[in-house]
């Protein structure tokens, strides 16, 4: 046993305290040989300081899948359209989605460089506590962490409300007489979420396999919708559909309104980095992952936009859409549209089959991410999310968490909408957040002339200015986060996601200071990049051997 993990990861020691990575790992729960991806997969999981314990299953298409069905870009345009006409309308929502993906090009060109330096499933704050300056790092890659558990556990019950919500809608215009109650939709995001674990737990064998198809679903989807849209809906002239920005929610100026309509694009393509929390089950990663991030994004955002200038040429009737008794303006779209019950059920459907495959993909990233965290100790109970069971090779016991927050969360409901839509919210500013602390500690380093670790996919020269559009981006709309989607205010329609994550930051300081900071191990001190150990001919001979059996 000793002599095999002496082979895995580097011994490195603090004081006389055992190897922490791994202390719970036994000699039958490190993967076959033939699951630890190629040469440069097994040198990086050295340098990383880490056991191979996960199958390494997934390959470019794959991932490539699993990544763009869990952004469910048009998916999500569809799906929260009634913020988009509220703050913005349709010129807002065709130039937001534009700010959005010039934007995004620098975020995700400025993340896959990270992955390729990088390709551990901690993500975000594992590259903080390599990047930010010594004298912050542990606290800052241990607050990112938390960050980025509740941003992604919230991700699921977010994506599950909004699939089950619809189906809601779907009943309430098949049978006007339908009250939807809470409890209703409690039930409903239970039954997402205990598919979308069934799935991770009981599947995770074939899910490269699957994300294939589901893949297609998600190109060809689209066109099965888009097309009766444009064939038979009246259409509004170019000037109205792409230029005409409103200010339905009371703002005092047309530009805040459109800052805070401007959510909506931006939450259609956040979260990408899902990815890298699956790194160490992608074969080839560090040249992998920068290519799923990016074609990913590339392909989302040409789907987003062949929905953006369909709904934005087809919505000629605003006001009706937005009084809908279905709760959403796309549903409302889709029964004028075509007159038929039944044809909008089938295209409601696809959104909701795409969304309910994209919490799949949410659950498998969410606990990848607490278990990888658990591993440095950074939450609580992490001697059990970490464990990882002989003849599984998943984090089981990370999944059920997930399972049961998710569970928490949607029960929630039944007390307080308000409540659970403040946690909803919370996600994309706490992803928000993450990319900003993760991106701001690379510039950091830069700044500070300090040699940038070795990467497959390199920015090179263009780095630093890349970085900082980046931020330039990220750090106005963190703000917007918080901002309700209309005026005037009160506890029903306030945003309360500014306390929750306040809340979530104080008690993460808090429990770093009294518990965690003498326990947490951030990641920069078991990694040793001497350890990398492949040089430039291992590199091109591995990158020909993956691109032959690709």
């Amino acid at each position: 046993m000793a002599e095999k993990i002496a082979h895995t990861i580097h011994p490195v020691k603090l004081d006389d305290t055992p190897e922490w990575n791994t202390a719970d790992v036994s000699e039958d729960v490190i993967v076959a040989d033939k699951w630890q991806g190629n040469t440069i997969d097994r040198s990086e999981m050295r340098m990383l300081g880490r056991v191979q314990v996960l199958r390494r299953n997934f390959t470019l298409v794959p991932m490539l899948g699993f990544s763009t069905v869990l952004i469910c870009t048009w998916e999500l345009l569809f799906a929260n359209l009634l913020f988009a006409l509220t703050d913005g309308g349709t010129g807002g929502l065709f130039w937001g989605f534009t700010v959005t993906i010039f934007a995004c090009v620098f975020i995700y060109l400025s993340m896959a460089e990270m992955a390729s330096m990088s390709p551990t499933a901690g993500g975000q704050y594992h590259w903080v506590s390599e990047f930010s300056p010594r004298w912050c790092q542990k606290y800052l890659s241990y607050i990112t962490g938390w960050l980025l558990a509740i941003g992604w556990q919230g991700a699921i019950v977010g994506l599950s409300f909004v699939a089950g919500t619809i189906v809601q809608g779907l009943i309430t215009l098949n049978n006007p007489s339908y009250e939807p109650q809470p409890w209703h939709g409690t039930l409903l995001v239970i039954a997402a979420v205990a598919i979308a674990i069934g799935v991770n737990v009981f599947l995770s064998k074939i899910l490269p396999l699957a994300e294939i198809p589901i893949l297609i679903l998600h190109v060809v989807g689209l066109f099965a919708i888009i097309i009766p849209l444009l064939v038979m809906a009246p259409k509004n002239d170019a000037r109205t559909a792409l230029l005409e920005v409103t200010n339905g929610g009371g703002w005092s100026t047309t530009g805040t309104s459109f800052m805070i309509g401007l959510l909506t694009a931006l939450s259609s393509m956040m979260g990408f980095d899902c990815a890298v929390h699956m790194s160490e089950e992608v074969k080839n990663a560090s040249r992998t992952l920068p290519r799923a991030i990016l074609m990913g994004a590339s392909i989302n955002a040409v789907l987003g936009y062949i929905c953006v200038f369909t709904l934005c040429f087809t919505m000629t009737d605003i006001p009706k859409l937005l009084d809908s008794s279905t709760g959403f303006p796309f549903l409302q779209l889709f029964y004028d549209v075509t007159g038929s019950n039944a044809a909008t059920g089938v295209m409601a459907a696809i959104i909701i089959i795409t969304l309910i495959m994209a919490v799949v993909s949410e659950v498998a990233t969410a606990s990848r991410q607490i278990w990888a965290f658990s591993r440095d100790d950074g939450l609580p109970f992490s001697r059990y999310l970490r464990r990882v069971r002989h003849g599984w090779n998943i984090p089981l016991n990370a999944l059920w968490v997930s399972f049961g927050f998710g569970v928490i969360i949607a029960l929630i409901n039944l007390g307080s909408s308000v409540a659970l839509n403040a946690i909803v919210s919370l996600t994309i500013s706490a992803l928000i957040s993450s990319y900003i602390v993760s991106i701001g500690c690379l510039v950091s380093k830069r700044l500070r002339g300090e040699a940038m670790p070795p990467s497959r996919f390199s920015l090179g020269k263009h780095g630093l200015a890349i970085n900082v559009i980046a931020l330039l981006f990220l750090c106005p709309i963190f703000i917007f986060c918080f901002f309700p989607i209309a005026t005037p205010v009160d506890k029903e329609t306030m945003n309360w996601a500014s306390t929750m994550f306040g809340g979530i930051t104080i008690f993460a300081t808090i429990w770093y200071v009294l518990v965690a900071k003498a326990i947490y191990r951030p990641p920069v001190l078991i990694q040793n990049r001497e350890l990398q150990g492949v040089d430039e001919k291992d590199i091109h001979s591995n990158v020909q051997e993956v691109g032959e059996k690709m």
